[in-house]
């Protein structure tokens, strides 16, 4: 099973599905997320496909999603 660390190319990331939310805006600027081989998580900026990945663990992930949930994170979106 492969690892992926923090920063690794987006586009070195052969066979995942990169997802973002129907939310975005037309223009297509956001946030996107891929499901790596071994339950890890990828999020990119879609502006910079072929820029660096941040790499999350599956717990990460489900505790930030939580957040997002109970509106933990709303003061952020200006």
């Amino acid at each position: 099973m492969q690892h992926y660390d923090n920063g690794v190319p987006a586009n070195s990331l052969s066979g995942v599905e990169w997802r973002k939310s129907h939310h975005s805006n037309p223009s297509g600027n956001c946030v996107e997320m891929a499901l790596l081989p071994g339950g890890e998580v990828a999020v990119r900026n879609s502006r910079f496909p072929e820029g660096p990945a941040l790499v999350y663990t599956g717990d990460e992930v489900r505790a930030f999603l939580a957040g997002v949930r109970d509106g933990d994170f709303d003061t952020m979106a200006g």
